[in-house]
């Protein structure tokens, strides 16, 4: 029970951690030492535990996969989405106050590029190369993605499936995926109204992506791990400008909800109260980052007792 109430806790811990975009629930398991036992456990639903499902053997499989290590802990993690959207509810302090919030989003994306860099081992021509193709790529997708996006169940489960497929990238967030894709306060506003409409769908899509990218992720960073990496920073960098605290929004009421139907962003010209309160969240955001990665890497780097 003790060992069940501890994953419980490691659980909340990484849903903490996938709730702020910037900060990504793959490091917090690193820092838990728990990410390589995360992952076995996600590649427990192969071939083998289908085949038990297929043929109806029902006890090999639910005796196969790792429910016992996933279950306490996906239970911690949901109490964590709960918590955070009902108790302190961030969807929401996103519209009443945003250049705060979205300065310590700003901060934690500064923050993960900065960690992820050095993980580069070199910055050559083919890392050069792989962190253009990223941020040309961000780039072009925050563009494509219009400002206000379906709230459709498949666009819902498509979102699940890109954000959670994050969430296993220590170092890029699934939360940020969601807020690129204009979909962070929809999910969240969501899970803390108990809307099965936005709960059932998201949650399909993100065990649809636990079962196919985790696997692929996991193939993609064996085989290019370098070019991979870089990928992921120049995504990153590219993508910098949704998260600009500093943007003139307008805000429409469709069916009932209000809804922002454009983001422009803009250059403080004065250091008055809420710029300096959004730079200074940045900063938070930024150490913030930086001391969970000194902690994941004290943990990896540390021998084992």
């Amino acid at each position: 029970m003790r060992d069940k109430l501890i994953l419980a806790v490691k659980g909340f811990c990484m849903g903490a951690a996938d709730v702020v975009p910037g900060v990504s629930g793959g490091t917090m398991a690193f820092i838990l030492g728990i990410y390589e036992r995360f992952l076995a456990a996600l590649k427990s639903f192969d071939s083998v535990w289908l085949k038990y499902v297929v043929t109806l053997q029902v006890k090999p499989a639910i005796q196969y996969p790792h429910f016992g290590f996933l279950i306490p802990l996906a239970l911690g993690l949901f109490s964590a989405l709960v918590f955070f959207t009902r108790v302190i509810p961030i969807p929401q302090l996103l519209h009443t106050h945003p250049e705060p919030i979205y300065g310590l989003f700003f901060g934690l994306i500064i923050g993960s590029v900065i960690t992820l860099l050095p993980q580069l081992e070199r910055f050559d021509r083919i890392s050069s190369f792989f962190v253009t193709l990223g941020i040309a790529l961000g780039w072009t997708v925050v563009n494509l993605v219009p400002t206000s996006t379906p709230d459709t169940p498949v666009f819902i489960f498509f979102s699940g499936m890109l954000a959670i497929s994050a969430m296993l990238l220590p170092g890029i967030s699934g939360s940020f995926i969601l807020l690129m894709l204009r979909k962070y306060e929809t999910i969240f506003s969501g899970i803390g109204r108990f809307d099965l409409w936005i709960i059932a769908p998201f949650a399909l899509g993100a065990l649809a992506g636990l079962i196919v990218f985790s696997r692929f992720l996991s193939w993609l960073l064996s085989h290019y791990h370098r070019e991979t990496l870089a990928t992921i920073i120049g995504i990153l960098i590219g993508s910098l400008w949704v998260i600009w605290p500093f943007q003139i929004r307008k805000y429409e009421v469709i069916r009932e909800k209000e809804r922002l139907i454009s983001s422009t962003p803009y250059f403080p010209d004065s250091l008055s109260q809420p710029v300096s309160f959004a730079i200074l969240m940045a900063i938070i955001g930024t150490v913030a980052v930086l001391v969970i990665n000194y902690l994941a890497t004290k943990k990896t780097s540390s021998p084992a007792t």
